[in-house]
């Protein structure tokens, strides 16, 4: 035997069929339906946006510097590179080893001037780094060698008005001696290549030199800034690094991709608990919805519950058909609310544009959100618990107003009929 009778669910749906007179009722069920399906989805879409954000940029952020980066604990720079290199490369775990240059300098041309990060990273190197090699918009890696090739960013070079075969200046904080007294350095370099990472950081602010260009135009002869360190598994980058520690001593010092970006991966996960929490609330208001309409529905069904009691009607059966009326309105919007959460997850981007076509505002500008597409990620266990919550959540909110109809006594409903 079913735990819902066939009169029970009947007897449900008529009430949910408000008359004339019931009116009233109705539309505060359909607004208890509505805020369900678009607190569902709402939840949907934001979490499966911030996993998405998460993602791209993380995934951007890896694909764009070592898990791991090891400096001399002595020295601004590494002397025997090489050597660090070799012996990190040889490591369990470890996919590559490579060293780097890297500073800060002011590129300039006739059209204006910019603050940039140099990298000096050997051509073979680079080829391998798959987020650049893949967003190569003009020129070719191939010609990124030599001692005065340069790769730059394609927002970078928009700025400054450059294509590939131009010339930029950099000029650097370290000095020359002139008779004149001393001035900065310039050195002028061709614009071989122009990337396009998706990052609004690195296609702003960053310019690729080869490796011994760079350490000319450093004065850092036979010397690195650091040895960056690719593993099979970022996630065990601080296991990584107690292994590598004690290979190499305790001369050098390490910090991974979780240290140098702690600040952006903890604001990420705070703002995504708050506005989980934030958005929970638009459920719960809808349930709160749902006890309103169904107190009230039983309020209007007083006498029809007497007589149904009359006639010998369980208390359980009168309980269970306020269930099946009030669950209804739960499972129906939290079914839609999912449907329509994972349409607009789907299509989030062509989503977007329409809107900015239709009003012509700039919808998650890249300058703040650093990606030049909106991602989301659907992740199917938060999927589930959204879902399990919205339906929790509405079939608690029936059990009260369901309890008082299962407790109604027909001689005071009928006294004064």
């Amino acid at each position: 035997m079913p735990f819902f009778s066939r009169f029970e669910w009947m007897l449900a749906l008529r009430y949910l069929r408000a008359r004339r007179q019931e009116g009233f009722i109705s539309v505060i069920a359909v607004f208890s339906f509505l805020g369900i399906m678009l607190g569902v989805a709402t939840l949907i879409i934001v979490m499966s946006v911030m996993n998405g954000f998460r993602a791209e940029l993380v995934g951007r952020i890896l694909g764009l510097n070592g898990h791991l980066t090891i400096q001399s604990d002595a020295a601004p720079v590494i002397r025997d590179f090489q050597f660090v290199a070799d012996a990190v490369g040889k490591l369990p775990g470890v996919v590559t080893a490579v060293p780097i240059i890297e500073g800060q300098v002011m590129a300039t041309t006739d059209r204006g001037a910019s603050g940039v990060m140099i990298r000096g990273v050997r051509p073979e190197d680079l080829a391998k780094e798959s987020a650049i090699a893949k967003g190569i918009r003009e020129g070719s890696l191939r010609d990124f060698q030599g001692d005065d090739g340069a790769v730059i960013g394609h927002r970078l070079a928009r700025k400054l008005g450059l294509r590939v075969g131009d010339q930029i200046s950099m000029i650097s904080p370290q000095t020359n001696a002139t008779p004149f007294g001393s001035v900065p350095r310039s050195v002028r370099y061709n614009v071989v290549a122009v990337f396009d990472v998706g990052m609004f950081e690195y296609d702003s602010a960053f310019v690729y030199l080869p490796f011994e260009a760079a350490q000319i135009y450093f004065r850092l002869q036979n010397q690195a800034s650091a040895v960056e360190v690719r593993l099979v598994e970022p996630d065990k980058a601080r296991e990584a690094a107690r292994m590598i520690s004690q290979r190499l001593g305790p001369s050098y010092r390490m910090y991974d991709w979780q240290q140098a970006n702690a600040q952006f991966v903890s604001a990420l996960q705070v703002e995504r608990n708050v506005m989980f929490l934030i958005l929970t609330l638009i459920i719960v208001v809808a349930a709160f919805n749902i006890i309103s309409s169904m107190i009230m529905l039983v309020k209007d069904k007083t006498r029809d519950i007497a007589i149904l009691r009359t006639m010998g009607t369980a208390r359980g059966t009168v309980m269970r058909v306020f269930v099946i009326a009030g669950a209804s309105i739960g499972v129906l919007g939290t079914a839609s609310g999912f449907a329509l959460g994972l349409a607009f997850c789907l299509n989030i981007e062509s989503i977007r544009q329409a809107l900015q076509a239709m009003t012509g505002w700039q919808l998650f500008p890249a300058e703040i959100y650093f990606l030049s597409q909106l991602p989301a990620k659907v992740d199917s266990t938060e999927v589930v618990y959204v879902v399990a919550m919205g339906l929790i959540l509405t079939l608690l909110a029936t059990l009260y107003p369901s309890w008082r109809a299962a407790r109604l006594d027909p001689v005071e409903a009928l006294r004064y009929e």
